[in-house]
């Protein structure tokens, strides 16, 4: 699980990284990486909307999500917010596939001066 103090809860943080930050696209979710220059740590969001699926195979799309992220965060800067979207191909995709889309928009995000 992800930890506590990495995770975004807040309206504003959403909206901060989906307005202000980079967004890198694959099949299955859309990153949005919005660096900050605080020296608190990088928090993370999820959305996945009705169009993946019931309430069942979208708590599972961000378990399976949330999961993920708890070996990638290392990789964010301090201070940056992080959405990751979840397209409907995601309530099918297995967990190596979400994996790599997952790295390969990090890896765009990340690259990106």
């Amino acid at each position: 699980m992800l930890p506590s103090a990495s995770r975004m809860r807040r309206g504003d943080e959403f909206a901060e990284a989906i307005r202000r930050g980079r967004r890198a696209g694959r099949p299955s979710l859309v990153a949005h990486l919005r660096v900050g220059d605080g020296d608190t740590t990088p928090l993370v969001g999820f959305v996945v909307s009705k169009a993946v699926g019931g309430a069942v195979i979208r708590n599972q799309v961000k378990r399976r999500l949330r999961h993920l992220m708890r070996a990638r965060i290392h990789l964010l800067p301090r201070g940056s917010l992080l959405v990751v979207r979840a397209n409907p191909p995601a309530a099918s995709a297995r967990s190596e596939n979400l994996a790599a889309d997952l790295d390969v928009a990090l890896e765009r995000l990340l690259r990106r001066p």
